[in-house]
């Protein structure tokens, strides 16, 4: 269905389409082929395709950092993933749903109750192709948008561009540049506070016991928040302040847990990144698990909205802002998401984890604070976030930081040598040694001394050009990277040509 690898491909689909089937008997026995019947079955239908592809392609959200770093096996973020996303999506996926998406459309514009089921059912099927197609071509989108393009273009089908809210779109076109940019720079951040504290220094152990307990706290921190305004945000009502100072003891009790345990474990672990790396493992897996569950607990909407504003109209008061949402829509949003993840989610996964950029623990870390602060602040400041852009600008950020660092030194060790040329070896390496522990400034009246006694000529413009292109190493993968921003400009205006397209030839079906 997602051209997964494997022997097991045809099982796959075989245990998809019996999920599907149970959805059909299951509605056929609730409903017992009363009034508004077949729309209902079809909606069903849709929505747990829709729950599939959701769970297909935006588990790389949560997994694809950790299983790229190696701090959990692939298997085991399958299992974790399946858990947290069915809890999240049963324990807090709310019992209401907006029935326009981010009201990107006028509701009040639709006056036939017949017009909205289509539009829903248009909205669904296209957001599902589109996230579908996107899973197949291996890039990671977002479902929320996919369900706000198709919402928004069967909607002007229905009642032109005039039904659509403008001011609405244009924030949600901005947050195209403004979440990934957001987590980008806060990752880095991250990434070279992480440096200067801790690889960077010659006695990386000890350095490990003074800052990774603070930095685990931190986590604690972060996630909390996170998870008592998203997660829990349906079933938990906590103001921002509130969420902070409650989050901030929690954090200070996992500090006063892990710091001995971290202390420990550091005194038996070699002078290394590596050694290091190994005491971010267990954070991760925590990381995984609660971004799984808020992810099963918000991005069930993206799946069961449609559905719940159709079952809403047909069986209950009509067009409204919000729908209740039956449990049996919710579990068929749970099991849906639950089987995308476990049969389809390893191909995302791997495309996260592993084709933008390498990871390790450290950045792992990185792009998982990088993710919840960005949607706490964006929360805050009333900016519409997609967790997808979110996750992709984060690693990204790690990439790129990496990539330029990593060119500068080599340009850097290339500049020492040239001016140190003549001189042992072993002079050489001590210097470049010394260099690459100093802090900023520290390196900056290295450099000047160095120059200042050295009587190597200075580059030329043309040599130093040479010299970039010949150190320069691509850490990110461009081709990737292009792809990813390609497919996401596209995803608002292609699904809602889609749904459009899906309405307009229902339209015509009827009326012949």
């Amino acid at each position: 269905m997602f051209l997964p690898s494997g022997n097991n491909l045809t099982l796959r689909i075989l245990l998809t389409l019996v999920f599907l089937v149970g959805i059909y008997l299951y509605v056929n026995f609730l409903l017992q082929d009363g009034a508004f019947y077949g729309l209902i079955v079809l909606a069903a239908l849709f929505g747990g395709y829709m729950a599939i592809v959701t769970g297909a392609n935006d588990t790389a959200n949560s997994l694809g950092p950790p299983v790229g770093a190696k701090a959990i096996t692939l298997p085991m973020a399958l299992v974790i993933a399946v858990l947290f996303e069915m809890a999240g999506a049963l324990i807090a996926g709310g019992d209401v749903t907006q029935t326009i998406k981010g009201e990107i459309i006028d509701p009040g514009m639709i006056c036939d109750q017949q017009d909205f089921v289509w539009l829903m059912l248009s909205a669904l099927l296209a957001a599902a192709i589109w996230v579908h197609l996107a899973t197949a071509l291996g890039v990671p989108v977002s479902s929320t948008h996919a369900i706000i393009g198709g919402i928004l273009g069967a909607g002007i089908s229905i009642g032109g561009f005039g039904i659509t809210n403008w001011p609405k779109l244009a924030a949600i076109a901005s947050s195209w540049i403004v979440s990934p940019l957001m987590a980008g720079l806060i990752a880095a951040f991250l990434l070279y506070l992480i440096k200067r504290t801790l690889t960077h220094k010659a006695d990386m152990v000890g350095a490990a016991k003074r800052v990774v307990p603070l930095l685990v706290a931190a986590m604690g921190w972060a996630f909390s928040v996170y998870l008592i305004l998203k997660g829990l945000k349906q079933v938990l009502h906590v103001d921002f302040w509130t969420a902070i100072l409650t989050s901030f003891i929690i954090a200070t009790g996992i500090y006063l847990i892990v710091q001995p345990a971290i202390v420990q474990t550091a005194d038996r672990l070699p002078q290394s990144k590596m050694g290091i790396n190994s005491l971010f493992n267990i954070p991760l897996v925590f990381a995984a698990a609660l971004l799984s569950f808020a992810h099963g607990a918000n991005d069930l909407a993206n799946t069961i909205g449609p559905l719940a504003a159709i079952h809403e109209v047909l069986l209950g008061t009509g067009v409204t802002d919000i729908a209740r949402v039956p449990f049996w829509i919710v579990l068929v949003g749970a099991i849906g998401i639950s089987i995308g993840v476990a049969f389809y989610g390893p191909k995302m996964i791997r495309i996260v984890g592993y084709e933008i950029t390498e990871l390790d623990q450290m950045r792992a870390y990185c792009i998982a604070m990088a993710v919840s602060l960005t949607i706490i602040l964006a929360s805050e400041l009333s900016i519409p976030v997609s967790t997808t852009h979110t996750v992709v600008g984060a690693v990204l950020g790690v990439g790129f930081l990496r990539e330029y660092l990593k060119n500068h030194y080599a340009e850097t060790r290339e500049k020492i040598t040239r001016h140190l040329e003549g001189q042992k070896l072993s002079l050489i390496n001590r210097f470049i040694d010394q260099f690459h522990h100093a802090n900023i400034l520290q390196k900056r009246a290295m450099m000047r001394e160095l120059e200042t006694h050295s009587k190597a000529v200075d580059l030329t413009k043309k040599e130093r050009k040479q010299l970039h292109n010949l150190y320069h190493k691509e850490i990110v993968k461009k081709s990737t990277f292009l792809k990813i921003l390609f497919m996401w400009l596209l995803t608002i205006p292609t699904a809602g040509l889609i749904a459009s397209l899906i309405y307009l030839l229902a339209q015509t079906i009827q009326s012949t």
